[in-house]
């Protein structure tokens, strides 16, 4: 069994941390720089940085906050939100990011996904995928999801497996599928959707949406083959920490760092 990652997210609106519940009802949690030390204090292995507004605002990435919150670190970031051009992967990359996550975007030109791969290399783009449950194929008895884009907002009609592949395929290092239905609900993580994606590509999936205790992230890792495990609200609100749910990972047989 590979290493296993816990991804703290950090979802900013307005310059600060926030957290919702289905991609809404958003409260104020904190400054991003400060909420990225303790995380990295608590073991965290990578962070997740996501403006979510930048997209719907038809604005870029603060990257000033960006830039700010790598100086306060030793831990890789990942960066997302209002990525539309190379020069914005450029940009973020110049401002300290590890790594950069593209979903709008790469929906509506899917060879973005392969021109950042050949600039930056493969490793360093990732792609979001936020996905909600369309119900069950009628021939096949499987649960079906759908693609969505503008912060969640839109409902592209994209079949999410088929997504994932096609990104894997034009260059993407790693999936981060998002589960909607899930979203700051703690009540575990979508197994099926994950399993979905992670049938269909030999890279990284990272599984989002849905964390809520320590059985949740022993679920997930013993019943898919994600790589990690991102989740907001229990670090943001102190329900748990990155170290209690690595400990209890170990007692399960699970390796993590």
């Amino acid at each position: 069994m590979s290493v296993k990652k816990i991804i703290p997210c950090l979802d900013v609106h307005g310059g600060r941390v926030v957290k919702g519940i289905h991609f809404v009802d958003f409260k104020d949690v904190g400054d991003p720089a400060l909420c990225a030390m303790e995380y990295e204090r608590q073991g965290a292995d990578e962070l997740v940085f996501l403006d979510i507004s930048a997209t719907v605002e038809d604005r870029h990435t603060i990257v000033d906050v960006v830039r700010k919150t790598v100086e306060k670190i030793s831990v890789p970031l990942t960066v997302g939100g209002g990525i539309r051009t190379i020069d914005d992967f450029r940009e973020l990359f110049e401002a300290g990011a590890a790594k950069v996550s593209v979903n709008t975007a790469a929906v509506r030109r899917p060879e973005l996904i392969r021109e950042a791969a050949e600039a930056f290399g493969s490793d360093r783009v990732v792609l979001a995928i936020d996905a909600q449950s369309s119900g069950t194929d009628s021939e096949t008895g499987e649960e079906k999801y759908n693609v969505f884009v503008s912060g969640g907002l839109e409902d592209t009609g994209l079949d999410m497996a088929s997504w994932a592949r096609r990104g894997a395929e034009l260059g993407a290092g790693s999936i981060l599928p998002t589960s909607i239905d899930r979203d700051g609900m703690k009540s575990g993580f979508d197994i099926g959707m994950l399993n979905a994606v992670c049938s269909v590509v030999n890279i990284p999936v990272i599984a989002s949406g849905g964390g809520g205790d320590l059985a949740s992230f022993v679920e997930v890792f013993q019943k898919t083959n994600v790589e990690a495990a991102l989740a907001a609200s229990i670090f943001h609100f102190g329900e748990l920490t990155v170290g209690e749910i690595k400990d209890e990972l170990r007692s399960h047989g699970i390796q993590v760092l």
